[in-house]
């Protein structure tokens, strides 16, 4: 994704953006209606009232305000219930919601429009072919407005509820894990052990400011390293958190002499990796699954004692997982895009942990929890490359750990160890 596709993206999904555009769109219908007849080639064949048009539009001006004072109270409780009950982190995938965005622009756009036809109705700017226009686009704008009024109804039987709202981050979090398995290294090329693989001589860039990296442009970041005749060695990924004197990347030493000095390279480059005050979904799959975790934490605490939603969750989390083993999907031998960028990949070891730490903490003492976690890393320990199964294993042990420590029932502790124990062929044939 382009830098400005990135810009673009973020603005769009502002409410103030969409209802914008569609209260401008109402206001440019509502004045369009008064210079169309100057422009019809044809003449309605009744006269259409300034009385039947004032009195529908007056209507759907009060109603509109009424329909759109009422929603944005809805809304706002569930946002609130989201914030309380899931995590405050997945409220803004409910911003960002189109239905609801959608609804709230048309109500405001219909509100617009019929407010603005009344003025220029009022000062008797619609002669007898402009009414009828304007009758024309009420009509219009009335059946827009049912269209959203009936989707929204059916959206506020969901918005807010907890399982829509987890749906709603795994989607998220399964669109930004696609989105790396199609270019593993953000369309650059694989750096394994920054220690080892950075070559001596590479200048570091720091990154200047405190945050979380949000975006990282890789074509600005490419055409620096083309421009320049060097390599570049990009530590920081989206979701990581920096200060300003951590080092984001490296700038290679120069194959040749080539136009421009590594001063104006390493200003473009920080500033091809933006960071803000928080993560986002887009280029960083960890901070799905790290909002999953939250969710089943928050279930698991005693205010809230729902071990359901934290199983739930695991199953979650091990679709996702299962996702992320697949691996790449590159076809071998294929270029990578961004040749001269050298970018460090998501660690099976730092997705295992984010998934589930937290989960086995919180649940050490719930055998159900504990059931559940070690089936899914018995499944999840058969899938994938080497590093994705020892990070399987290496966290079954550890909430197996926990698991023992927090029992207080014996029987309890046999059936977690039995699962563990158990030959992965018992449990292929139990269903287990």
């Amino acid at each position: 994704m382009a830098r400005w596709q990135w810009i673009l993206l973020q603005f769009v999904r502002k409410l103030w953006v969409r209802a914008t555009l569609i209260g401008a769109l109402g206001v440019l219908a509502a004045v369009a209606a008064a210079v169309a007849e100057r422009y019809l080639p044809w003449q309605f064949s009744g006269n259409i009232g300034a009385d039947a048009v004032e009195s529908i539009l007056s209507i759907m001006a009060s109603s509109m305000l009424a329909v759109t004072t009422f929603s944005l109270n809805i809304m706002t409780s569930a946002y609130g219930s989201a914030t309380n009950t899931v995590t405050p982190r997945a409220t803004i995938l409910l911003i960002q919601d189109s239905v609801t965005q959608n609804a709230l622009s048309t109500f405001v756009g219909s509100f617009l429009f019929s407010m603005v036809a009344l003025v220029v109705l009022k000062v008797g700017a619609y002669g007898p072919q402009g009414r009828s226009v304007l009758f024309v686009m009420t009509i219009i704008v009335i059946a827009l407005v049912v269209i959203a009024l009936l989707r929204w109804i059916n959206h506020l039987t969901l918005l807010g509820r907890v399982g829509e709202t987890t749906d709603r981050v795994e989607e998220a979090t399964r669109s930004a894990i696609e989105d790396r398995l199609d270019e593993p290294f953000l369309g650059g090329r694989e750096l394994g052990d920054p220690s080892t693989q950075i070559p001596d001589g590479c200048e570091p860039l720091h990154a200047g400011a405190t945050g979380y990296v949000q975006y990282v442009d890789m074509a600005t970041i490419q055409a620096e390293g083309e421009r320049t005749g060097r390599e570049i060695y990009v530590l920081a990924i989206p979701g990581m958190f920096v200060y300003p004197n951590s080092v984001v990347a490296w700038l290679g030493a120069p194959e040749q002499e080539a136009d421009g000095t590594a001063k104006e390279a390493s200003k473009r480059i920080r500033s091809a990796i933006r960071t803000g005050v928080r993560r986002n979904y887009d280029q960083d799959p960890r901070f799905g699954v790290v909002v999953l975790s939250e969710v089943a934490i928050r279930a698991l605490s005693p205010a809230v004692n729902d071990p359901g939603t934290a199983i739930d969750v695991i199953g979650r989390q091990a679709r996702l997982l299962s996702l992320w083993a697949e691996g790449p999907r590159l076809k071998k031998g294929t270029p990578p895009r961004f040749s001269r960028v050298h970018v460090v990949a998501i660690s099976s070891h730092d997705l295992f942990d984010d998934a589930f730490r937290v989960i086995a903490r919180d649940g050490a003492a719930m055998v159900e929890i504990q059931l559940r976690l070690q089936k899914t890393f018995r499944s999840l320990g058969q899938m994938g490359d080497k590093l994705f199964q020892e990070a399987a294993r290496h966290q079954s042990g550890l909430a197996l750990t926990r698991a023992l420590d927090a029992m207080t029932l014996e029987d309890d502790r046999i059936l977690v160890r039995s699962v563990v124990e158990r030959p992965t062929s018992t449990l292929r044939r139990t269903g287990n």
